[in-house]
């Protein structure tokens, strides 16, 4: 085990699509904001710089009316491959997403990486739990796309 699995949550899925399909669900904001999140949860994109050092703010609305805004910066972007955020507001935190090509389609390896171990053992139960969720919407929306092509 690596001093980063110890803080961070790392999960991953199979979703029926080239990569390239799946990358352009994540870096189109119309799309992020159709997918971004757990179950429940809508969202408001204000700014989607996507490249290297470009600002992403997002309000996210949960299912309880509050809304939640998010500061993020791309930090590391790899069409149809990788891209990877800080995430500046709230709890601090480097989420990295990896895509694997496979035959017939993608894995997604999600890894969502807190600064220390005490900072994500707080909310590891939430996290694990939106991150799945956040998963399925992602591949939901990549498949709906599919579809529609």
């Amino acid at each position: 085990m690596t001093a980063t699995d110890t803080r961070s949550d790392a999960r991953s899925i199979f979703i029926a699509a080239s990569p390239a399909q799946v990358f352009a669900a994540m870096s189109d904001a119309d799309r992020v904001a159709r997918w971004w999140g757990p179950e429940g949860f809508t969202n408001t994109i204000d700014q989607f710089d996507f490249w290297p050092g470009g600002t992403w703010l997002l309000t996210m609305h949960g299912p309880d009316g509050k809304d939640y805004p998010n500061e993020s910066r791309f930090t590391h972007i790899v069409p149809g491959e990788h891209f990877e955020i800080e995430h500046l507001s709230g709890h601090h935190f480097i989420l990295s997403i990896e895509l694997k090509p496979f035959e017939q389609g993608t894995q997604v390896h999600w890894r969502q990486t807190f600064d220390t171990v005490n900072d994500y053992l707080q909310i590891a139960e939430l996290v694990a739990a939106a991150n799945a969720q956040n998963l399925q919407r992602l591949a939901a929306e990549v498949l709906r796309a599919r579809g529609n092509a």
